[in-house]
């Protein structure tokens, strides 16, 4: 994880849909309360939060001025070379780089993926994900 793959944040400027790195993993938040501040406290914010890449979800408090790390996500497009038993061996059609990503988890993805479809897939912070199969044309 370099410099370039994330952005300073704060948590009390953190909405719905941001993703945000929690232990060197990229969560979504699913749902955040924002509380107010108290008469000698600090207003708190409640995040619910799923891991893009394992789908685990898990909730967080923080002070609302932590600073957070919100991660640039690279969304690319691929062909699938070929599959093994629990990885996918992808090319990207801009750099015609050739690499390997985790067979995706979800069934209706593992259903669609063929040899030599296409496919977007997300990198961040230096994991590569299967988002979604692009229809054949």
């Amino acid at each position: 994880m370099s410099e370039q793959d994330i952005t300073p944040v704060k948590a009390g400027q953190v909405k719905e849909g941001n993703y945000i790195i929690q232990n060197n993993e990229v969560y979504l938040v699913r749902g955040i309360e924002k509380s107010k501040t108290g008469k000698h406290g600090h207003a708190k914010c409640r995040m619910k939060i799923e891991n893009i890449f394992t789908g685990s979800k898990t909730e967080i408090s923080i002070p609302g001025d932590t600073k957070l790390q919100s991660p640039i996500i690279d969304k690319r497009n691929a062909q699938v070379i070929s599959m093994g038993d629990d990885s996918v061996q992808l090319m990207d059609l801009e750099t015609y780089d050739t690499f390997e990503a985790a067979f995706p988890s979800e069934e209706e993805l593992k259903k669609l993926l063929t040899e030599g479809a296409e496919v977007e897939y997300w990198n961040a912070i230096g994991k590569r994900k299967i988002m979604r199969v692009k229809p054949a044309s």
